[in-house]
């Protein structure tokens, strides 16, 4: 069976690559800086990649079902467009925060944005199909 949104399955992808990435920096930032596990303290480099992945994982915890929601019930162009923003912001903000945690509000306001939109289209497109317009 295809999907009817393959642009947010892409976009999906997308998220979990970048998902991946941060994990794969805080390890390396483990070896480099000598954090052992399960300790989250030490190094501020190597703090600052840790709350990259912590704060990446916390917002694509809310994003992930909005974006799929706002596919199905608005459409999978509108859907992938926010989530490429999203996505977008998040690389902005982690490589910010990374190098200079008083960068990182650009990426973070970009990433923030594209999540409330999609929240509102997603909620928009819920409401619509439940009241039949």
């Amino acid at each position: 069976m295809l999907s009817s949104s393959p642009l947010t399955a892409g976009v999906t992808l997308l998220i979990v690559l970048l998902m991946f990435g941060t994990t794969f920096a805080v390890g390396k930032g483990r070896h480099k800086y000598g954090v052992q596990a399960p300790a989250v303290t030490g190094h501020p480099v190597f703090e600052r990649l840790y709350r990259v992945q912590m704060n990446t994982l916390e917002w694509a915890v809310m994003t992930l079902p909005c974006l799929w929601i706002a596919a199905a019930y608005v459409s999978d162009a509108v859907a992938s467009g926010l989530g490429v923003v999203w996505w977008l912001g998040r690389i902005a903000y982690a490589l910010a925060y990374a190098a200079d945690p008083a960068r990182r509000a650009r990426g973070f306001t970009v990433g923030a944005l594209a999540f409330g939109a999609l929240g509102l289209v997603a909620g928009g497109g819920v409401i619509r199909q439940l009241i039949g317009v």
